[in-house]
Order: structure tokens, then C-alpha cells, then sequence
């Protein structure tokens, strides 16, 4: 499901939700392997919708992809409650299926996020018997993360999770209207990915 970065950008799941503390949520879209947009909604999430400030007049665009992502990650959470995750542990061990046995290090990196934020996740699905963690043979400092059977045995449930959460998303939505939307994000994608592009290499 995610968008195709073009050049030298790495294709990356459209929107990796995380969720690094049970009362902080956190959505991050990785729009290129150095670039991230992250919404954070503190305290338990509600179901209603985001407010409005008059400060936010001058950027109405902006204004409606935060509403709209944080009730996305909304009903995400409420939906893969039924199998035991979180937003974003989904996405991990998504990519554990893909990609097979990975350094945590490398996880790290291909989410986004810090060697610590990235253990508290592991762990928490390592107590839930989804992954495990073993040394790497070729590098003994090193840890590799797998899936076990348990983790993999929610493939199914999870795909089928992905496509009520997509049917709920687009809803009535017809087919034109969806060719449109599609073009529209990837278009914001474009901008805000050569933007943020142009801002790292600013400050660094």
C-alpha cells in the first residue's frame, strides 16, 4: 500500500504508525529514508474529531491531513486491538515477513526512530510471543529480530484487518474520486519530500 519515492529515495510504507508510550500516539509518514512527519496527539485518543484553531486558517491543506491522520490512526488502534497490537508493531512485523530476520539497528533505521524507541517496541511484542531476538552469527555484537510462528500466524488476520481499515477509510468514495486522491497525495508527497529534503541539507 505505500507510495513509490522516486530517485534515490527508498520505497517506504505510506504510513508508519507508532506508538511509543500507551499514552502518546505518534504517526510517522516516511516520505524518503531522511525525512519524516510526525503528528502527536497526547493523552488517550478520542473518536471525535480534531478542532479547528483560527491559527491554522492560513494553512487549510495542512489543517486536514493532521484531522485526517489522527482519526486514521484512530480507528487503526481501535482495529488491531482484536489481535493484541498496537499502531506500528503491525508495520514491524510486516516487514519481518518481507524482509526476514533483521538487526534491531537496522529497524532503527528503516522506521525512523532512535535505538531505544525502537527496543521498548521489540520488547513489547517479544513478551507478546510475536518476534524474537537472537545474536547475529556473522556479527556477535550485534541482534537480530524474527518473527516466530505466532507472529507469523497473524498475517492473515492482519491483512484482512488492512483492507476494513481501507473500505472504512475510502468508504463511498468512487473510483474516479480515488484515482484523484491518490494523485493529490502523491503529489503532496513529492513537495513536502523535496521541502524536507532541502531542510536537511540546510541544517546539516
Amino acid at each position: 500500500m505505500g507510495p513509490r519515492i522516486h530517485s534515490q529515495r527508498r520505497t517506504l510504507p505510506a504510513a508508519t504508525m507508532w506508538v511509543a508510550d500507551p499514552d502518546t500516539a505518534c504517526i510517522e509518514a516516511p516520505w524518503s529514508s531522511s525525512v519524516r512527519m510526525l503528528v502527536v496527539a497526547t493523552g488517550p485518543a478520542s473518536a471525535g474529531r480534531v478542532p479547528t484553531s483560527t491559527a491554522a486558517s492560513a494553512g487549510p491543506v495542512s489543517n486536514a491531513l493532521i484531522r485526517a491522520t489522527r482519526l486514521h490512526m484512530v480507528l487503526a488502534r481501535y482495529l488491531l486491538q482484536r489481535v493484541g497490537l498496537h499502531p506500528g508493531q503491525e508495520l514491524l512485523l510486516m516487514h519481518l515477513w518481507d524482509a526476514g530476520p533483521q538487526r534491531q539497528t537496522d529497524l532503527a533505521s528503516e522506521f525512523g526512530t532512535d535505538s531505544a524507541s525502537m527496543n521498548r517496541t521489540v520488547q513489547r511484542l517479544e513478551r507478546a510471543g510475536f518476534v524474537r531476538r537472537r545474536p547475529d552469527p556473522s556479527d556477535g555484537r550485534a541482534t537480530l529480530v524474527e518473527s516466530t510462528e505466532a507472529g507469523t500466524a497473524l498475517r492473515g488476520r492482519i491483512q484482512e484487518l488492512w483492507a476494513e481499515l481501507e473500505a472504512q477509510t475510502v468508504g463511498d468514495l468512487s473510483p474516479p474520486q480515488l484515482s484523484q486522491l491518490l494523485l493529490g497525495l502523491e503529489s503532496l508527497e513529492e513537495n513536502l519530500s523535496l521541502a524536507t529534503d532541502s531542510a536537511h541539507v540546510a541544517r546539516g
